[in-house]
């Protein structure tokens, strides 16, 4: 039993740094600059959002998770700035003028952009758990 947690920790571990080290890197390649903020809000996003699907109980329709994912982020993402740039004044980014912001720390249009990147996460997480953990192989075909 304590064997299993131990493995269920590390596999989490090692997708929350994944996810981590993804977000930062494209935050620099994109914007020139991160904060390690964005490690952890990116890493925690891609760990959640790869949740979605693990539960061999509970099927949910592709276009759901992405839906469901681009909410995840937007709460990390909300949560993450209430925190480094409200609280600790740290101005990690500034969303104030977008349209349809929340305290400038979220927008309409992040929250729709994470909509269309939310399948990457979708399906590397698939794919790292089946090449890496040895779960099953992910099917995305359109049989019922």
């Amino acid at each position: 039993m304590a064997k299993q947690l131990i493995k269920k920790f590390l596999q989490a571990v090692f997708l929350i740094c994944t996810g981590g080290m993804t977000y930062y890197n494209f935050e620099v390649l994109f914007r020139g600059f991160s904060h390690i903020s964005m490690f952890l809000c990116g890493g925690l996003s891609f760990y959640t959002v790869g949740c979605l699907n693990e539960s061999p109980n509970r099927h949910i329709p592709f276009l759901s998770q992405m839906f469901l994912g681009s909410l995840i982020i937007t709460a990390y993402e909300f949560i993450t700035g209430v925190i480094v740039n409200l609280h600790m004044h740290l101005n990690v980014w500034d969303y104030s003028k977008m349209p349809l912001n929340i305290k400038g720390q979220i927008c309409l249009p992040f929250s729709i952009l994470w909509f269309f990147l939310s399948p990457i996460c979708i399906v590397v997480d698939d794919y790292i758990r089946y090449g890496l953990f040895g779960r099953e192989k992910p099917d995305y075909s359109l049989k019922s």
